[in-house]
């Protein structure tokens, strides 16, 4: 009976090891698809970055003209002489030949 219990014994320490061991595997795998992953976001993050820093200029500077043209238009024009209407206007006559 000691033989069959030691027997049973050594073969659960076995199969216990063998799943151990392709558990390893399948973790050991996963880890490095999630090492992909995030060297793949570190690299898109990065990208985000340099937009954001690309868009924040684009907006300051759009923000300057915008206040730039807002002066110009509260500014009054200075009046220009208008171009006068001819004094004389050309009138028909009622007369018929």
């Amino acid at each position: 009976m000691r033989k069959n219990t030691l027997a049973g014994l050594v073969v659960a320490v076995v199969l216990s090891l063998s799943l151990t061991a392709c558990k390893d595997t399948k973790t050991l795998r996963e880890n490095e698809q999630l090492k992909a992953q995030v060297a793949e976001l570190q690299k898109e993050n990065g990208q985000l970055g340099n937009n954001i820093e690309t868009l924040t200029a684009t907006r300051d500077a759009l923000t300057k003209e915008n206040q730039a043209l807002q002066a110009e238009i509260k500014t009054p024009k200075t009046k220009r002489p208008g171009t006068k209407a001819s004094a004389r206007k050309r009138r028909r006559s009622s007369r018929q030949s």
